[in-house]
């Protein structure tokens, strides 16, 4: 298992680093998918691998290239904060199937967005 976590870790960084992705959209499937992990196991695993530093060291190389908005990265710091808390009390009242669809409808509907805007870019 710990080969698999640390290849899960490595694809994830080496993504957040290009798209600023990797816990929800890498982390938690590869965690469900590969690693057998239950769905509200993953989540908590995925936010746990993600406090500092992690997300510093991707953010400094952004800030040394003048690539990041210190003000809007506060405040969505700020909103997240309390989303992340919010969400997770509701997440543990919800059956895991029901989490799995929800994630899956909402990966495709990304999906689908980004498809149709990138047509127009």
């Amino acid at each position: 298992m710990t080969l698999i976590y640390l290849a899960i870790g490595l694809v994830a960084g080496v993504l957040s680093g290009i798209f600023g992705i990797g816990g929800g959209v890498v982390i938690v499937p590869a965690l469900i998918l590969l690693a057998r992990m239950p769905t509200l196991t993953a989540t908590g695993t995925s936010l746990g691998a993600l406090l500092l530093p992690v997300g510093a060291l991707g953010a400094w190389t952004y800030y040394k290239n003048s690539h990041l908005d210190v003000r809007a990265a506060a405040l969505l710091a700020v909103g997240l904060a309390g989303g992340v808390f919010f969400g997770a009390t509701f997440a543990q009242g919800v059956a895991p199937s029901m989490l799995k669809r929800g994630f899956a409808i909402l990966l495709v509907g990304l999906a689908v967005r980004m498809w149709m805007t990138a047509a127009s870019n």
